[in-house]
């Protein structure tokens, strides 16, 4: 028999010969068994609560199980393939109901016992509370190391990180305060967000991590005193603990969520002040006249149907509508003319281009060719329907006059009573109402009788027809077009499609001829 080893671990505090180890003692039991091991997978530095197919040697592992490449699993123990109980208990099963064997070599997991899975939900309250228990342990510690007057969490632009005896201490970084102080001091002279990072870029100036100033970055969000902008250190006040993260159980990615207040650490650090109180001060008017008229740092719903969809051909980045009339690039527009020189296109054409690209295929003879062929096969099952309950209704409306025949009857021999009088009307009713379903079903089913004919006219009003709901919309645009790539030169604005053979170039913008798309 086939056997596959699988095996992880977590932090580069545990020795480079963890796997090995694990490898080693698994080989051991294989060969124990007369099993054949072909097949090793193992993820370093991965932590057990990282789902399995989120994992590069976790998802080759899945794969193999798949396409039956093993008949037996040995791990060292459970919590090698996850230390999440749900996430556990769903891998298990994956592999066992395929067939395959599970054995986990130091815990004593044997997929084969008839305790299976009382030892596996074992096992997987002891890892999960492990987790759990870690996460408290390192959260304590982290609090101990800010009570101590050390530095714990992320690093903010302006300072940097030094050792220190027992923990990690901030001090000013002398060359990026000088920039914080430079950024505080435009904006409170009126300058635009926009325009620091542009000019921020133009003049090379590095953000924290290298890369280039976006307005999120020095924007952030106010609420939550993230961005250069908010960032209460500036004036001598460390905030600790005003977020976490947590994993999201269906995607299995962290997300970030903000703590209550009340749960916020606060301490006084004069000495890594950088910002004085008037500026502070002016800032903050500033902020908050920028928040009551919408200002930067709201995320609006998408308003356009190929904003975002689109992508510039200069530098890759997403194309967003930047006016009235106009898409253009997003980096741009953001970080300034230093990170991308900009590509630029009209809406108005650009989606009536590429809307006329798919109204002309979808109006092609094929595709009505496959439509009228749909129709079909619909109209032959309504009337397939139609001809089983006509037969049920003649059938029913047969008994209903036979008991009116005898509801006259007994009226006739054993006079007038209210409840006959019931029942007849009730009979009479429910025959008027059988007759009318009867003569109904001879008529043709109109629901499907003019689905071209609907289907062109909602093809001529496909703008309309998409801007009823712009977020469905775009998701239907995104399968269609993909991402259009927008390209400027001497002939005019192109949008470049890919597409399974030739990519198709497409005129959107003021060019000369018929504006007919071209392969290349």
């Amino acid at each position: 028999m086939h056997a596959a080893f699988y095996g992880r671990f977590s932090t580069d505090r545990q020795r480079e010969t963890s796997i090995e180890d694990q490898e080693r003692i698994c080989a051991a039991r294989a060969a124990a068994l007369g099993l054949d091991l072909t097949i090793r997978h193992s993820d370093q530095g991965i932590s057990g609560s990282t789902p399995v197919a989120a994992r590069p040697g976790g998802k080759r592992l899945l794969a193999d199980a798949l396409a039956g490449r093993f008949d037996v699993l040995l791990v060292e123990g459970l919590d090698r393939l996850s230390r999440d109980m749900v996430e556990q208990e769903q891998t298990i099963r994956r592999f066992e109901h395929r067939g395959i064997r599970i054995i986990g070599v130091s815990d004593g997991y044997d997929s084969v016992s008839s305790a299976r899975k009382l030892h596996r939900g074992m096992r997987g309250l002891i890892n999960e509370v492990y987790l759990d228990d870690l996460r408290a342990k390192t959260h304590r510690g982290l609090r101990g190391q800010v009570d101590r007057g050390f530095h714990a969490g992320g690093l903010s632009y302006g300072y940097r990180s030094v050792d220190a005896d027992g923990g990690k201490r901030l001090e000013v970084n002398p060359e990026q305060a000088g920039w914080v102080r430079w950024i505080f001091k435009k904006y409170s002279e009126g300058w635009s967000v926009q325009r620091i990072a542009h000019e921020l870029n133009r003049l090379g100036v590095p953000a924290l991590r290298g890369g280039t100033w976006a307005v999120s970055a020095i924007y952030g969000n106010p609420r939550r005193l993230a961005g250069v902008l908010n960032n209460e250190l500036y004036i001598g006040r460390y905030i600790w603990n005003r977020s976490q993260w947590l994993k999201d159980p269906d995607t299995g990615q962290r997300i970030r969520v903000d703590r209550p207040r009340e749960e916020w650490l606060t301490r006084e650090v004069p000495e890594l002040r950088i910002v004085d109180d008037a500026t502070w001060e002016a800032v903050r008017e500033r902020l908050s006249l920028s928040r009551t008229s919408g200002g930067p740092g709201k995320s609006p719903p998408p308003r356009t149907l190929l904003g975002g969809l689109l992508r510039c051909s200069l530098c890759g980045g997403a194309m967003v509508a930047i006016n009235l009339r106009m898409y253009g690039c997003g980096a741009h527009k953001d970080r300034g003319p230093a990170v991308c020189r900009g590509t630029m296109t009209p809406r108005r054409e650009t989606d009536k281009r590429l809307l006329d690209i798919i109204r002309e295929e979808l109006l092609s003879p094929a595709a009505l060719a496959e439509l009228q062929r749909q129709v079909k096969l619909m109209t032959e099952a309504i009337q397939r329907n139609g001809r089983q309950g006509r037969d049920a209704a003649v059938q029913r409306l047969a008994h209903v006059d036979a008991e009116l025949d005898r509801l006259t009857d007994a009226i006739a021999r054993l006079g007038f009573s209210e409840a006959l009088a019931d029942r007849l009307r009730a009979a009479e009713a429910e025959r008027a109402k059988l007759k009318r379903a009867l003569a109904e079903s001879d008529q043709p089913p109109s629901q499907v009788q003019d689905a071209v004919e609907r289907y062109r006219a909602l093809l001529r009003n496909l703008e309309s027809a998409l801007a009823s709901d712009i977020e469905r919309a775009r998701a239907i645009l995104l399968q269609i077009l993909g991402r259009p790539v927008i390209s400027n030169d001497d002939d005019g604005t192109w949008a470049t499609l890919e597409s399974e053979t030739t990519p198709l170039r497409v005129a959107v913008g003021a060019v000369s001829g018929c504006g007919c798309g071209d392969r290349i």
